[in-house]
């Protein structure tokens, strides 16, 4: 399907837009030289003391004992049942460590000399000066800030910086694509990760698969790694707590809390790093004269020039209002045990974002890359360079823009002889409003979700016919870029 899907909301007067959450604005002028390490600390807060050795990502300002135990409450304390239970949960995850109180090291914000880019240092560590009023986010980020990376990509004239999530300890680490390409303007980029505890390492990329906006790079030596910790993001829930760990506007490891606004959502983005789709589904816009357009995909630091020559990509996402900013994609998104649950990939903002300088921060609505969907592509790219998509074979445009819809979904305008759909019996007319269980609201749906599985799989439809709803079992093609 080549996502040509209109703006769903082309008939409000401000629209939202779809934002990469990923790079920070960090491009650098012509004859400009991008930095090559973080600035030091400055100030009062630079003397910070680190996290003991041996221990990653976790700095408490007091012991939790030798025995590895929260301290106990006072009597008269007023600590409650839910606070002893959250310092029950940080102790488990952080339990054993005695630290060096202190102020954290952030660094101040300062612009470099020799070029526009923005640097800030620290914290390399979670900081708990008060173990008695711990939360359960303060274990949460304990658990998940050590496997989180802060990415920086620089090119001949183009840098940015977004952020990762380590996958083992042969070094992987996965991210988005139009974070290690800058969408699209560096195609050979120089990439360096920072570790939470504040190692600089070298790292290659892997492969890139911009149909998702995915990509996994490595470095040279992972055996210092933490790996994250994968959750099933199909028994997510809506209203689940979450947790955004990243690197906003190059801030690194910090850490957001939310919940699950909405499950099996579907956003159209504009990224020139994605490649051509022609030959394979189209998505046909109710309106041929091309006013109603999809979502705007932009980048920090980034001329908006090249946007006009971007693909459009659909992607199933997972809604939160977890703040994600610019330098968050490429982050973790955690569930309340800290395991992966999604992959920061954009933000909405309010306005147009047409301008390069007019890039929105966080309103509150947030996507991310389901861990299931990500799972399967980086084992993909690890495995065989790249990932496959599923293809369908078939025209479809949404269902409630048809005379006499009667509900909604996808409707298939007309198949591919040869193709999967037709294989399967699949007709013109047929309303696709279910994948494999995944309910189908419009052709931007039934996009993102034949994107997500590999080509050649098996997959479940829906569809209503003739006023009947039946199952469809179609063995699907491979999307060729």
């Amino acid at each position: 399907m080549n996502e040509q899907t209109p703006h769903p909301d082309a008939g409000h007067s401000v629209p939202p837009s779809f934002s990469s959450t990923p790079v920070a604005d960090t491009s650098v002028p012509a004859g400009a030289t991008a930095p090559t390490t973080p600035l030091p600390p400055t100030g009062a807060y630079a003397q910070a003391q680190p996290a003991p050795a041996g221990t990653p990502g976790v700095h408490t300002g007091a012991a939790f004992g030798a025995a590895a135990t929260p301290a106990e409450p006072k009597a008269k304390s007023g600590v409650g049942g839910g606070k002893i239970a959250a310092i029950i949960i940080a102790a488990a995850l952080v339990g054993g460590i005695a630290g060096v109180g202190g102020a954290v090291g952030y660094g101040s914000l300062t612009a470099s000399s020799s070029s526009s880019s923005k640097s800030a240092s620290g914290p390399s560590t979670v900081t708990v000066n008060n173990p008695e009023s711990v939360s359960e986010a303060t274990a949460i980020a304990a658990k998940a800030v050590p496997s989180v990376v802060t990415i920086e990509v620089s090119g001949s004239s183009a840098a940015g910086s977004g952020s990762g999530i380590v996958l083992d300890k042969e070094g992987h680490i996965l991210t988005n694509a139009h974070v290690v390409t800058l969408d699209g303007e560096v195609s050979d980029p120089a990439i360096r990760v920072t570790t939470s505890d504040g190692r600089i390492l070298d790292a290659t990329v892997v492969g890139i698969d911009a149909t998702y906006d995915m990509a996994v790079i490595k470095v040279k030596d992972g055996s210092g790694l933490t790996p994250m910790e994968f959750a099933d993001s199909s028994k997510l829930n809506v209203g689940s707590m979450t947790v955004a760990v990243g690197a906003p506007l190059g801030l690194a490891n910090s850490v957001t809390t939310g919940i699950v606004s909405a499950l099996n959502r579907s956003i159209q983005i504009q990224s020139s790093a994605a490649p051509s789709q022609s030959g394979g589904d189209q998505q046909k816009s109710p309106n041929q004269d091309g006013s109603q357009q999809p979502f705007q995909f932009d980048i920090p630091g980034r001329g908006s020039g090249s946007q006009s020559s971007a693909s459009t990509i659909s992607i199933s996402v997972i809604q939160t209002d977890a703040a994600i900013n610019p330098g968050n994609s490429g982050g973790a998104l955690v569930d309340s045990d800290g395991k992966l649950i999604g992959v920061n990939v954009a933000i909405a903002s309010a306005g147009s974002s047409s301008s390069s300088s007019g890039q929105s921060g966080n309103i509150g609505v947030g996507f991310a890359i389901p861990s299931n969907i990500a799972k399967r592509i980086a084992n993909d790219i690890i495995s065989d360079g790249k990932a496959t998509h599923g293809l369908l074979g078939a025209t479809v445009q949404d269902a409630s823009g048809q005379k006499g819809a009667t509900v909604v979904g996808a409707a298939i305008a007309s198949v591919t002889s040869g193709g999967a759909a037709a294989n399967a019996g699949i007709q013109a007319g047929d309303v696709v409003t279910g994948f494999n269980g995944n309910p189908i609201s419009d052709a931007s749906d039934l996009t993102a979700q034949v994107r997500s599985v590999a080509g050649g799989s098996s997959a479940t439809l829906t569809i209503v016919r003739d006023g009947k709803s039946q199952d469809i079992t179609v063995t699907l093609g491979t999307l060729t870029p």
